[in-house]
């Protein structure tokens, strides 16, 4: 595989840049570097005393932003998972950062490279590890029981066929091990009313959830919100993009959680708890325009949301 391929339209590129009111002299991260695309628009904007830590768990976005921005003094590039932010910042001695962006989509890279397993329209190993270390797609689908492989399906692809697909693929597992992509789709596919098949591709919402289930994608980012959250100075914005419902609703709720102030019972006549928001909302959300979308069918689904840190989150939260 050639890492030096890795291509990756950015998403929702001049919203996001405008949603971190970039300073000049500010510290700013890129959760998920990727292909360096928000990252190279971010460094532009910043002046001989800013500077930029690109993050990502995957090797080949590593080797790509160090090739593309890496030998800018003013960047600094480390290889890890967001949701251990809190590490990176003492290991590397970071002070509070003026702006954190997490793009949460998979990279076109990912989806383009065939052989990294995480698309249905090419026939390849079943693989989807994000960091390319750690069980694969394959090791779950032959090995999970037909219960947890209908809990995974419902609750991270949100798939009504669960309880056809499990069984399909238990059925197909028992005569020969499921080891490529096309495997999968053709058992999906096949288990799934003819009338499902004339939608959207049947696989669609299972590869989604093996791969969310392979790479631990809600668990980290509800780790990963918390620890981005307590790295911002205050005045700091934290924007994220996400691209199915899940995240969203995560993203959604804990931004709302740091921006919840007063948490008396209603009857209460005055506030006895003195508790203030400790975030605000500089938006409600942004979605692609027309043009993007006509540009970039992948941006369909994307949203983006932000919040702005007034002080320390509460312990609840």
């Amino acid at each position: 595989m050639e890492t030096m391929e890795f291509s990756h339209i950015p998403v929702l590129l001049q919203e996001t840049i405008d949603s971190l009111e970039i300073k000049p002299d500010g510290i700013y991260l890129d959760a998920t570097a990727g292909g360096a695309g928000h990252s190279s628009e971010i460094l532009k904007r910043l002046g001989p005393n800013g500077h930029l830590i690109c993050l990502d768990q995957d090797p080949d976005a590593i080797a790509i932003v160090t090739k593309r921005i890496g030998g800018d003094p003013r960047v600094t590039v480390v290889q890890e998972n967001f949701s251990n932010l809190t590490t990176v910042v003492e290991e590397k001695n970071l002070p509070p950062l003026s702006g954190i962006l997490a793009d949460l989509g998979v990279s076109s890279h990912q989806l383009d490279t065939p052989e990294r397993g995480f698309s249905f329209h090419h026939d390849a190993p079943l693989d989807m590890r994000m960091s390319q270390d750690g069980p694969t797609a394959a090791d779950l689908v032959n090995t999970l029981s037909e219960q947890e492989l209908k809990t995974i399906l419902y609750t991270y692809g949100e798939e009504k066929f669960a309880p056809r697909i499990a069984k399909a693929i238990v059925e197909a597992r028992g005569k020969s091990p499921i080891e490529t992509t096309l495997q999968l789709s053709d058992i999906v596919s096949n288990a799934v009313p003819a009338k499902a098949r004339r939608a959207k591709h049947p696989a669609r919402r299972t590869f989604q959830a093996l791969r969310i289930a392979v790479n631990g994608e809600m668990d980290a980012l509800d780790n990963a919100l918390g620890e981005m959250y307590d790295a911002l100075a205050p005045g700091g914005i934290l924007s994220i993009i996400t691209f199915h419902s899940l995240e969203d609703r995560m993203v959604k709720q804990r931004f709302a959680s740091f921006c919840q102030g007063c948490i008396c019972p209603p009857e209460f006549p005055v506030c006895v708890c003195g508790r203030t928001p400790a975030a605000e909302l500089p938006f409600k959300f942004r979605v692609a325009s027309e043009e993007e979308l006509e540009q970039n069918p992948r941006s369909r689904s994307a949203r983006l949301r932000s919040v702005r840190k007034i002080h320390a989150r509460y312990l609840d939260e």
